[in-house]
C-alpha cells in the first residue's frame, strides 16, 4: 500500500489542508477502481466503509491477489468535514461560495474534444488511451484560485483514468440505494445487487454535474460530439460510476460497514480485481432499476411538526398517506401522500419542516420529470 497526501490550495495565510488517497496493486496491471467517501462530509457511513475495505485492500495485496489498481480515498472532503456552525456539521455546502461539493465538476467532453478530435482511429483500446491522456493534460494545466477548485481537480487527477469509480453518500434516513447513468447500468448491475439496493435510479444524466457524471458522462457525451461532427471512432465507455447511498446519517455501525465492505469486495472478484478461487455468485436482486426521471420528491406545503405514516423501505401506492404535518397553534393537520407508486427510499431527519421543504422521495417506474434532476 502507498499512502499520498495532496496539499490543497491553502484559502488564508497559516492554514492549509490535504486529500489522503491510498493506493493498492500495480497500476496498468488490470482495472483500474477509484473508491472514495463522504463528498459530502456529514455523510459519514462510507467513510467506516472505507475503513474496513482498505484492511481487506492490505490483506489481499499481501497475498498478492489484486490484479489491477485500487485508490481509496476515505475522507474525500477535508474541508466540509472542518466546517461546523453552532455545533452542527455543514458539510454539503462550501461555506465560502455556497457550492454544493458535489456539482459543477467540469464539462471533460468539451474540455478534451478539442485535443482528440483528429487523432482517434480505429483502435478502441488506444482511442481510450488517448482520450484519458487528453483528460490527464487538461486537469494538470487547470490551475485552480480556490481551494474548492483544487479539492475538485485532486479528486479528478486520481479518477480521470478509472474504469470504476464509486463515490460513497447516504442519506439524512433510507435505504439503500443507487445512482448511476443508463451508459454504465449494465456493467454496474452486479454491484448493486451485491449491496442489497432497495432502490436503483437510472438516468441519461442528471444534471449539475456531479463527480461521478462527471467522470463516466464524458465518455458517452464525447462519443456523441464526436458523431455529430462526422467522427465516428469507437469510443468504448471508458469509465463507469456510481453513487452509492448508504442508507441514513445515523446508520454509523461496525455491521452495516462490514457488511457492505463484503459486498464490494465480492463483486471486486467478480470482475476480476480481486483473486479468489471461485468467484461469488451475484446476489438476487431486491427491486426494479427505475428511472430518476420517475422519483417523486414530496414537499410540505405549509410549516409544521412532521409525522411520518410512512417508514423507509416500505411499497406504498398512489395516494397512500406518507407524512402528516401538525400546526398546533391553526389545531390544523395537512395529509402528504404519495403521487406515485413505488418504495419510498429517503426521507428527511428534522421532524420540523418549513413550508416548502423537502420531506421525502419514492422510486416510481414512470418518468414524468425532466431538466435538472437532483437537488440542492
Amino acid at each position: 500500500m502507498q499512502r499520498i497526501d495532496h496539499p490543497l490550495l491553502s484559502p488564508s495565510i497559516g492554514s492549509h489542508r490535504t486529500l489522503t488517497s491510498f493506493h493498492f496493486g500495480k497500476p496498468g496491471s488490470g482495472n483500474k477502481i477509484v473508491i472514495q467517501a463522504s463528498l459530502h462530509a456529514e455523510e459519514l457511513p462510507g467513510m467506516l466503509v472505507a475503513h474496513h475495505l482498505r484492511a481487506l485492500f492490505e490483506a489481499f495485496e499481501a497475498a498478492g491477489q489484486i490484479h489491477g489498481e485500487i485508490v481509496l480515498v476515505p475522507v474525500a472532503n477535508p474541508i466540509g468535514l472542518a466546517q461546523r456552525l453552532d455545533h452542527k456539521p455543514m458539510g454539503r455546502f462550501e461555506l465560502d461560495t455556497s457550492e454544493n461539493f458535489n456539482r459543477h465538476y467540469p464539462d471533460l467532453a468539451a474540455a478534451v474534444e478539442p485535443a482528440v478530435l483528429n487523432q482517434l482511429g480505429d483502435d478502441a483500446a488506444a482511442n481510450t488511451r488517448l482520450v484519458r491522456r487528453a483528460m490527464a493534460e487538461y486537469l494538470t494545466q487547470w490551475r485552480p484560485t480556490t481551494e474548492l477548485q483544487s479539492l475538485r481537480r485532486t479528486l479528478l487527477l486520481l479518477a480521470h483514468d478509472a474504469d470504476f469509480m464509486l463515490d460513497l453518500h447516504c442519506d439524512c434516513e433510507g435505504v439503500l440505494h443507487f445512482y448511476t447513468e443508463e451508459a454504465c447500468w449494465p456493467q454496474m448491475q452486479a454491484l448493486a445487487h451485491f449491496l442489497g439496493a432497495q432502490a436503483i435510479l437510472l438516468a441519461k444524466s442528471s444534471g449539475n454535474r456531479p463527480i461521478d457524471e462527471c467522470l463516466s458522462g464524458a465518455w458517452w457525451q464525447l462519443a456523441e460530439r464526436l458523431q455529430a461532427k462526422g467522427c465516428h471512432a469507437p469510443l468504448s465507455q471508458g469509465c463507469c460510476s456510481t453513487t452509492i447511498e448508504l442508507r441514513g446519517e445515523l446508520d454509523v455501525s461496525h455491521a452495516w460497514a462490514a457488511a457492505d465492505a463484503q459486498a464490494i469486495v465480492g463483486w471486486l472478484q467478480c470482475i476480476g480485481v480481486l483473486a479468489c478461487q471461485q468467484p461469488p455468485a451475484v446476489p438476487a436482486a431486491l427491486c426494479l432499476a427505475t428511472p430518476l426521471a420517475g422519483s417523486e420528491t414530496l414537499y410540505a406545503t405549509s410549516p409544521g411538526i412532521v409525522v411520518y405514516a410512512a417508514d423507509v423501505g416500505q411499497m406504498l401506492q398512489a395516494g397512500d398517506l406518507v407524512a402528516e404535518i401538525i400546526d398546533p397553534i391553526a389545531n390544523t393537520s395537512q395529509r402528504v401522500s404519495a403521487g406515485v407508486s413505488g418504495v419510498f427510499y429517503a426521507r428527511i431527519r428534522d421532524r420540523y419542516i418549513t413550508a416548502g421543504g423537502e420531506l421525502g422521495k419514492i422510486a416510481g417506474a414512470q418518468a414524468f420529470r425532466s431538466g435538472e434532476l437532483l437537488g440542492a
